[in-house]
């Protein structure tokens, strides 16, 4: 059995996180911490009351790294690099569900999230953890970068096309939406009720930080550069993602070879199910769990191809995937806890 700490249990991914844990049969939940918030976790999230005595404290490396094995750090962007490099020194194991890992340029770091890389070395180290494409490399992971959450549905949802039919491609539009928490647990006057319900709005269009890491690993899957453009939207809605992605093609294929590739793609992983044709993802089928459901379809002229991905942001676009890739750091079952 191992031990996890989670910095960040405040938030909307630290909690998820605690409540996976919480229940797995080879982890205990050892070290609990926030930045802003101390006390019973019972307190912070009384849904949890009665499931564990844990406090949340003020964070404290010493202690954190006499307490734990491996490090959930859900924490906002920019905060991770300044606290993984001591407990990697120490030997702890650490799974980031930040951004702060996941661009290998400095340079387009600091572009994208206004400050300079505060840890370059471990940067070059760090495992981007998509287990579906990278799973051999994480298993031998020390540093493990968790996916965005949009990037984790468009990645998943553009994958296999990328990987063997990347020639054939000539535009990606990724029309994506997203539940409130993918915001984060913060007061800000955008994200309140009013604002939100009966309300759907686009924002950071074709300037959000997630479109050089959604480049970045599709470059990488499709060994060619792959640019894509990017649109996010807030759904009224607590939780899930849904994108719905246009591939316009400059060759003819077939509905049914597209279909067939991905099924033979995703034949053996645990998580991504590859719907019939005519059938589309929807929120509610995979909310609160660690699924991303892929549906296909292309114009009758074969010059469009429609892909849309749906997951829920807090578990397979954040908390679940981290613990699923936990789980293959260690060698344990890769769904255990998730499923």
């Amino acid at each position: 059995m191992i031990k996890a700490g989670i910095l960040g249990v405040s938030g909307y991914s630290g909690k998820e996180a605690l409540e996976i844990l919480l229940s797995h049969p080879e982890v205990r939940v050892t070290y609990a911490a926030a930045n802003n918030t101390t006390g019973k976790i019972a307190d912070i999230w009384p849904d949890l009351a009665g499931k564990t005595p844990l406090y949340c404290e003020a964070f404290d490396s010493k202690k954190a790294i006499q307490s734990c094995d491996v490090m959930f750090l859900a924490t906002p962007h920019t905060a991770a690099m300044k606290i993984a490099p001591e407990l990697l020194k120490a030997g702890l194991k650490v799974i980031d569900i930040s951004g702060d890992y996941r661009l290998k340029n400095i340079s387009q770091y600091k572009k994208w999230y206004h400050e300079q890389h505060a840890d370059p070395a471990n940067l070059k180290k760090a495992v981007y953890g998509l287990p579906e494409f990278f799973r051999e490399d994480i298993k031998k992971a020390k540093l493990l970068s968790n996916p965005g959450c949009y990037p984790t549905a468009a990645l998943l949802a553009l994958g296999p096309l990328v990987s063997f039919h990347a020639n054939i491609i000539d535009s990606i539009i990724i029309d994506a939406k997203s539940g409130v928490t993918g915001a984060g647990r913060k007061a800000e006057l955008g994200l309140h009720f009013c604002e939100v319900n009966e309300n759907f709005k686009a924002y950071k269009v074709l300037n959000h930080q997630h479109t050089p890491e959604i480049e970045s690993y599709l470059s990488k899957m499709a060994k060619q550069k792959i640019s894509v453009d990017f649109v996010p939207h807030l759904l009224p809605v607590n939780r899930g993602i849904l994108e719905t992605i246009y591939v316009t093609l400059n060759d003819k294929i077939s509905l049914n070879q597209i279909h067939q590739a991905y099924l033979r793609f995703y034949k053996t992983e645990p998580f991504v199910r590859v719907l019939k044709l005519g059938n589309q993802p929807e929120l509610k089928n995979v909310c609160k769990t660690n699924y991303c459901d892929i549906g296909l379809a292309l114009r009758k002229d074969k010059k469009l191809l429609v892909i849309t991905s749906a997951i829920d942001n807090l578990l397979k676009g954040a908390a679940g995937q981290a613990v699923q890739n936990m789980n293959l750091m260690y060698g344990f079952k890769e769904t255990e806890g998730l499923l």
